[in-house]
């Protein structure tokens, strides 16, 4: 048995049955208990040679931050060498990560993303 299900009991009765009678039509559903993913962060590294304005563009684009937020991200990312661009879970965060990389080599920037574990 696994210890992680909860059983419990349905009891189906019809208009002729009463009570005394109404295991007959008993059903046994499992619930299980399903484990939370993991959550993964995605990071953008500043550099010297990309633009400020391309990495707001970038975090508007693929993270879909407003305006200010993507402002406010930037200047984090500018001042602190980091910046916390979202949290995912591991496929979504990969998939925004290669975005991330593949728009910045589209235009020939050096942006740099990557994720770690919450």
């Amino acid at each position: 048995m696994n210890p992680f299900s909860k059983s419990f009991s349905l009891y189906c009765m019809t208009s002729n049955q009463n009570q005394h009678d109404s295991r007959k039509n008993t059903k046994t559903l499992t619930k299980t208990n399903l484990k939370k993913p993991t959550l993964y962060k995605v990071l953008m590294l500043n550099d010297d040679f990309t633009p400020m304005n391309f990495v707001i563009y970038t975090l508007e684009t693929i993270f879909r931050k407003t305006t200010e937020n993507a402002v406010s991200i930037m200047l984090k990312i500018h001042h602190n060498g980091i910046g916390i661009c979202g949290i995912f879970t591991y496929e979504v965060a990969e998939t925004k990560v290669m975005q991330v990389m593949n728009l910045a080599k589209q235009h020939q920037y050096p942006l740099q993303c990557l994720l770690e574990k919450e």
